[in-house]
């Protein structure tokens, strides 16, 4: 008898944003790498997906809901199951058909992933729609989840807070994308985006929990007359970006603002780093922090319980104000044996973060469930 685990994978619900796409993309393919044996993947796709959705990942095959992605999250708010079915569904996002089932008579079982708490903590930053939307699954998830997964021990205090989940809290961190990796024409890719050689990196927006202006202000304090670039701002964030760098007295030619990169121009992007400096210390996952040591990037972070966690001694730390920050970059790129040396502990570090690593976790989960 086969055991099959069905992946919901909604590119479009709210707050979906493109590191959950990949990240359900990437557990997907990590779930039918490491399947035991006798069980088998499939995927839950909403009916406007493309055909190829999850054709790269392996899957045995795909169940089409018969709405699109914005009728399936609006009726799985509502509760309703969306044509999806029951049986052992697993989300690497809230979107999930959060409804009553029977997992001790009938073996349903329904597993959803919260990745930060924006919504609850920032909600300020996000469209009010997602916002809410968030909200209602994880009160969903209260009544009906058999597990709600969260990527760190620090995530899953605050989100202890926020809902009684007790036991059903567990801890499976992501990973950076397994394309990750250095192109063999990256400085062709950085000549394309037009980048200076050797910068300092940052990722974010204006938001105030991405504390941009923080890491801006701490390449001014470091005193080195070094170019900065920052990556994933949003559509149509630069010139608020451009403000940023002006109050904290980093010359615009210095400035470079670019978007949200696929995994080989990203790579490209870190490859040309000095450092990646990680000012913020909010409870979410640090996608770009964790691509910085997959890559073996000399990491300045701002001194918080998530980075401690996940970063170790992968990392330098330093109290989150400028002149703190500012004064660890400065140090960091005071030789090149120390920048080597930093390097060096990164990647050590990157290695202990894969897909394939969640993905076992995940089948011990749903077999423990």
């Amino acid at each position: 008898m086969t055991t099959t685990l069905r992946v919901v994978f909604d590119p479009s619900a709210p707050a979906t944003g493109p590191d959950l796409v990949v990240a359900s993309r990437e557990l997907a393919a990590g779930l039918v790498a490491t399947a035991p044996s006798g069980c088998e993947v499939r995927a839950i796709v909403p009916s406007d997906a493309g055909d190829d959705t999850l054709a790269d990942q392996g899957v045995a095959a795909a169940d089409r809901l018969p709405v699109g992605s914005a009728a399936a999250s609006a009726l799985w708010r509502r509760g309703l199951r969306a044509g999806a079915g029951d049986g052992l569904i697993h989300s690497a996002t809230l979107a999930a058909p959060l409804v009553r089932h029977d997992r001790v008579h009938d073996h349903d079982q329904t597993v959803v992933t919260l990745w930060d708490v924006r919504p609850w903590d920032d909600p300020d930053e996000l469209p009010r729609a997602d916002a809410a939307w968030s909200r209602a699954m994880l009160r969903r998830a209260v009544r009906h989840a058999d597990a709600v997964v969260v990527p760190t021990h620090e995530l899953a205090r605050r989100v202890a807070e926020l809902a009684p989940l007790g036991d059903r809290l567990r801890v499976i961190a992501g990973a950076p994308s397994d394309d990750l990796r250095v192109p063999t024409d990256e400085v062709g890719r950085r000549r394309e985006l037009d980048l200076p050689d050797g910068y300092v990196l940052l990722a974010g927006s204006a938001a105030a929990s991405d504390r941009l202006r923080t890491g801006l202000e701490a390449v001014v304090r470091s005193g080195r007359d070094t170019a900065v670039v920052v990556i994933d701002a949003p559509e149509g964030a630069e010139p608020a970006i451009v403000e940023l760098a002006a109050a904290a007295g980093l010359p615009e030619r210095r400035l470079h603002v670019r978007g949200h990169l696929g995994a080989p121009d990203r790579a490209a992007v870190m490859a040309g780093a000095v450092a990646y400096l990680a000012p913020a210390d909010s409870r979410a996952f640090p996608w770009r922090t964790l691509d910085a040591l997959r890559l073996g990037l000399p990491i300045v972070a701002a001194e918080s319980a998530t980075h401690r966690e996940l970063l170790l001694d992968g990392a330098t730390f330093a109290a989150g104000d400028p002149g703190s920050l500012g004064d660890e970059l400065a140090a960091t790129l005071s030789s090149t044996s120390t920048v080597e040396r930093l390097a060096v502990l990164a990647a050590d570090r990157g290695r202990a973060f894969s897909w394939a690593g969640a993905a076992e976790r995940v089948w011990q989960l749903h077999a423990e469930l």
